[in-house]
């Protein structure tokens, strides 16, 4: 008996720290997405060459992180709907 309930115990906790920390990745992936979109705008507003490699360079990590944005999207529309 006592096994049984350790095992359920220690089974209950993972699932529930595993899911924290999906979510907890899953925000910090989209302020960083926000970051990156806020960077890109306010250096594209700026004319010198600086601003527009800074420009250029904050493109290279929105696109992937739009698309872990599409599949947070996703899985939580799969959640609701289930």
């Amino acid at each position: 008996m006592i096994t049984t309930v350790t095992v359920s115990t220690i089974t209950a906790i993972s699932n529930m720290s595993a899911q924290g920390l999906a979510g907890l990745i899953g925000g910090a992936a989209v302020v960083m997405l926000l970051v990156f979109l806020v960077v890109k705008e306010l250096a594209g507003a700026g004319n010198s060459e600086t601003s527009i490699r800074i420009s250029s360079l904050a493109s290279i990590p929105i696109v992937p992180l739009l698309i872990v944005f599409g599949v947070i999207v996703a899985v939580k529309i799969i959640e609701i709907l289930n």
